[in-house]
């Protein structure tokens, strides 16, 4: 899960407004080293993110380059497992997304290869090298020799030293191609996902899998693996167009969480009217399906976990699984509705099962943020969640958007709620707990375990805010069943120990849970919608409940974050976008 930039133009470019300043909007997916490659053959790379890099580098014009942000996987954090990589000659240079998995078997084909790093991707310049100089190989040869040698998951930008044209190869890890007009005379942008170029153009192509393109600086061509055409065809889309800033707030988390009441308030009137015909479609093929499965992983899959509890209230057989357990788990058949959720829409853990069961299931439904992408794409009907992008890798209001875009398909199949309330209550529950996650924050940011406790539609919620503070804190928190307490758990209350109760209406099973963690010592915290809890939100029902005490979460794991001095939107080992399984 790295970004990856590439920039062939008709007339020179700067690598430092132009490549560098696309690769900035792309450093969400990896921020743990920097680099940038010419068509010249000169490489700059270094451990760190993308601002003090651009800050130090020498700035070049030239008609290519290719960059890259890494989130490593293969190799730890240092300069010389950065990208870009060269062969040992340096004539040949790549940046990759994704992971080779038979990199040690490659390595093999390649006589006296010597990888300078650790990581999986520094043989694929080498063994572009040894194909076309050493074996004689014409570019296009070689590329499909490697799509049918090479394992795994990559999207590869490839430039050669003194060739004006840039070659970009796709496997089962995103890459879109855009032309922009107004860039040095007009050049052609490749590129991990669209935020890279969306505020040069609404306009892009998107790679198939097994396919390779050649672009020329006026002109591109794309082929499959086997080197026949493939027509590849473009995609208008509506995104953030601008750069995200901070504008006055500090850091990108708590600018998003504020931003919730507005991203809600697009979603729901998007249901009336851009999004009314695809939200009847959709919940018509939930309708038609003997049972309805979801698919995510994290916080998707917490919201998926409130999909299923409304979807089970109205007698529907539904069932959620995280996807990487999939296979394990879950069997689908030709009447059953697959419905897969990701804010990035690129999760690769998501996209290799829906691949697997595609023909098998009676249809795909997506609920995305990222319009166009992977999962959009393989899907039958789907939901764009329209909360803009997100910069902080821990997500809130595309989370949020989340909920209520499954509230809002339960309601057309029969769920009884009012959604035109929750933006002002979510207004109304941000402006009323702020002061009180703030003291609690003070209270907790020294303290190294929390436990979360729910039951019903507050479940999933416990267990999203415990993530929260496993991401943003590093605190070891557990989001639990309140009835599981007695199996286990209760052995590690001790005096002191804070547990965070969400009681919704006057559930005595949770009501009960509170007693016995008090009992053993523990500090409650009890957030309530009838005005009896410590931390009050606004009167609702038990579905609608879960928005507004995640909320409480999320503004608390800030603020705890901030006490604690964390890299609050950049959190250690973590990348937003997963697009390796």
């Amino acid at each position: 899960m790295c970004g990856i930039v590439g920039i062939l133009s008709e007339q020179p470019h700067s690598i430092r407004s132009n490549t560098l300043h696309m690769l900035k909007r792309l450093e969400y997916r990896g921020y743990d080293s920097v680099g940038v490659a010419t068509l010249e053959g000169d490489i700059q790379k270094e451990a760190g993110q993308v601002d003090p890099f651009v800050a130090t580098i020498t700035d070049y014009e030239t008609c290519g380059s290719i960059a890259h942000t890494r989130w490593a996987t293969h190799g730890g954090v240092s300069r010389v497992n950065s990208h870009p990589h060269s062969d040992a000659t340096g004539e040949f240079m790549i940046v990759h997304n994704g992971i080779i998995e038979n990199a040690d078997e490659l390595q093999a084909m390649v006589p006296g290869c010597r990888p300078l790093s650790e990581t999986d991707s520094e043989v694929i310049a080498a063994f572009f090298r040894h194909r076309v100089v050493e074996d004689g190989l014409s570019m296009e040869e070689a590329i499909q020799d490697f799509f049918r040698v090479t394992e795994g998951t990559y999207a590869v930008l490839l430039m050669r030293k003194g060739d004006e044209r840039m070659y970009a190869l796709k496997h089962n890890s995103p890459l879109a191609l855009a032309r922009v007009g107004g860039l040095a005379g007009g050049a052609f942008v490749l590129a991990s996902d669209i935020s890279a170029f969306s505020d040069e153009t609404g306009e892009a192509y998107f790679f198939d899998d097994m396919t390779y393109a050649i672009v020329a600086p006026d002109a591109f061509e794309v082929f499959g693996a086997d080197g026949a055409a493939h027509a590849m065809v473009p995609h208008s889309f509506e995104w953030s167009s601008e750069e995200a800033t901070l504008e006055e707030h500090p850091h990108f988390m708590i600018k998003e969480i504020l931003e919730q009441p507005q991203t809600a308030l697009r979603l729901l009137e998007s249901f009336r009217t851009i999004q009314s015909e695809p939200l009847t479609a959709f919940a018509a093929h939930m309708k038609r399906a003997r049972r309805i499965v979801f698919l995510s992983c994290g916080t998707s899959y917490h919201a998926s976990l409130i999909g299923a509890f409304m979807l089970n209230q109205l007698n529907y057989e539904a069932h959620t699984v995280i996807a990487s357990e999939f296979e394990n788990f879950i069997l689908v058949d030709a009447s059953t509705f697959v419905i897969a959720i990701s804010q990035s829409g690129e999760t690769m853990d998501v996209i290799l099962p829906l691949k697997q069961i595609i023909d098998d299931c009676a249809g795909l439904g997506a609920i995305v943020n990222v319009p166009h992408s992977t999962i959009q794409r393989l899907s039958t009907v789907s939901l764009d969640l329209l909360a803009g992008q997100e910069i902080c890798v821990a997500s809130t209001k595309a989370f949020t958007n989340q909920v209520i875009a499954l509230m809002g398909l339960a309601e057309r199949l029969g769920f009884d709620i009012d959604l035109s309330v929750i933006p002002g209550k979510i207004s109304q529950t941000l402006e009323d707990i702020d002061p009180i996650c703030k003291h609690l924050a003070d209270e907790l940011s020294d303290r190294n375990e929390i436990y979360v406790l729910g039951r019903g539609a507050a479940y999933p919620m416990a267990r999203e805010i415990a993530l929260k503070f496993k991401e943003i804190d590093y605190i070891h928190a557990e989001g639990m069943m309140a009835g599981e307490l007695k199996h286990g758990t209760l052995a590690l209350i001790e005096d002191g120990t804070p547990v965070i109760c969400l009681i919704p209406g006057s559930d005595r099973s949770m009501l009960s849970s509170q007693r016995e963690v008090e009992a053993r010592g523990a500090r409650t915290i009890v957030v309530s919608n009838t005005g009896e809890g410590e931390v009050n939100v606004p009167p609702s029902g038990n579905a609608e409940f879960a928005i507004y005490a995640c909320l409480f979460g999320h503004l608390l794991s800030y603020y705890i974050g901030v006490a604690r001095d964390l890299p609050i939107d950049k959190p250690r080992n973590l990348a937003k976008s997963v697009t390796v399984g």
